[in-house]
């Protein structure tokens, strides 16, 4: 395997140059682990191999949050350790794209799924996952990660082809730039579709719930039974996680899967530009209200209720956008209310450790990484 293979290129090694004078190496993370890191590290172009490695105190001060932290699918650069002593990654070099969400629960942090993706492949069925408000949110969410959008409508065997087709034409209808397809992982059909996608240097990210054939597709694409597979609940459509982190895998006949755990929130992080664009059909519509500041409920003049009304606008399609807009706009809220707590705390946190002259001076040294003996 080479540096190439794994996706590097001229963007890559021009953020690399200033690290290549220290002596460190360019490395791909491929797992993340509670007290360290794997990854594929390469000390010439040609020579790939896997290590572990830690996370240097600096990389880790640096970051402003955990999402600027190195996660899987990041480039890095590493200083390697002699014998008996750690690997360390030094730096991380700037994303050419991400994919995230809003991490699950009530805290305002982001959640990295995976770095410098080419693509996106969001696993669902046209049974019992079929659901179009969550797959407006998955385009949001790709679509501010500026990755190519792959949509596999899987478990075909089990429902009448004209169902599936009609799923799939409603996806189209949410995404048009996404590319949309059905898809039988237990029959092999459809692999070939994602194996177009698939060539060196191309990162592929695979998301979905549990239990709808991700890791059995994931399996026939690696050749080997790479994950284990559970059955899934015919009543209620759920089966267990079969997937428990997120790694990069690099695939036999070219390019790399970043297999996720099933997702029960796709909570969004993103802006209001994303949306109107995964929206652009209700957008285009808003102009046409009476108010500037329509908030398209009640208000006199509104295009869009009136579209609605006349049957040309789906009703839930409206209803999530005004959905998706308020998460936004309390999102935006929440992040700034963090921030300046986080800033009146660093503020405060100053002042205590900063009484007097000497402990100031200090202090100001220490944040240098200058030592005062």
């Amino acid at each position: 395997m080479t540096l190439a293979e794994l996706g590097w290129d001229e963007k890559f090694d021009a953020a690399f140059a200033p690290y290549r004078a220290k002596g460190w190496v360019p490395a791909r993370l491929i797992r993340e682990t509670t007290i360290n890191y794997s990854a594929f590290v390469a000390e010439d172009a040609e020579d790939v191999e896997e290590i572990d490695c830690v996370l240097s105190g600096k990389v880790w001060h640096d970051a402003v949050s955990d999402a600027d932290l190195p996660a899987v699918g990041d480039w890095v650069a590493v200083e390697l350790g002699g014998e008996n002593e750690d690997h360390v990654i030094r730096a991380h070099l700037p994303r050419r794209s991400c994919f995230s969400r809003k991490m699950p629960g009530k805290t305002v942090e982001e959640q990295v799924i995976g770095a410098n993706v080419d693509v996106v492949a969001v696993v669902t069925d046209s049974g019992a996952d079929h659901n179009p408000r969550r797959m407006e949110r998955y385009f949001a969410l790709i679509g501010r990660s500026g990755a190519k959008a792959v949509v596999l409508v899987n478990k075909s065997d089990l429902f009448p082809a004209e169902h599936n087709e009609a799923c799939a034409a409603e996806l189209r209808a949410l995404c048009p730039e996404a590319d949309v397809h059905v898809t039988s992982a237990l029959n092999g059909e459809g692999l070939e579709v994602l194996q177009s996608y698939l060539k060196d240097g191309i990162t592929m990210c695979v998301v979905g719930s549990s239990g709808v054939g991700k890791s059995t597709m994931v399996n026939q694409l690696y050749g080997e039974e790479w994950q284990w597979t559970s059955e899934v609940n015919e009543v209620t459509g759920k089966g267990r996680h079969t997937t428990t982190s997120r790694e990069l895998v690099p695939l036999p006949d070219g390019g790399m899967l970043i297999d996720n755990p099933g997702m029960r929130e796709i909570q969004m992080w993103t802006d209001e530009k994303t949306l109107r664009d995964s929206f652009a059909d209700v957008e285009a519509m808003a102009q046409e209200c009476r108010f500037a500041d329509c908030k398209h409920g009640n208000d006199k003049g509104c295009a869009i209720r009136a579209a609605v009304e006349a049957g040309t606008v789906d009703l839930q399609r409206l209803e999530s956008f005004l959905r998706l807009d308020d998460e936004i706009e309390k999102l935006r809220h929440q992040i700034k209310k963090r921030q300046m707590t986080v800033e009146r705390w660093a503020k405060r946190s100053h002042r205590v450790k900063a009484r007097n002259l000497e402990d100031r001076i200090q202090l100001e040294n220490d944040e240098r990484g200058e030592w005062r003996g």
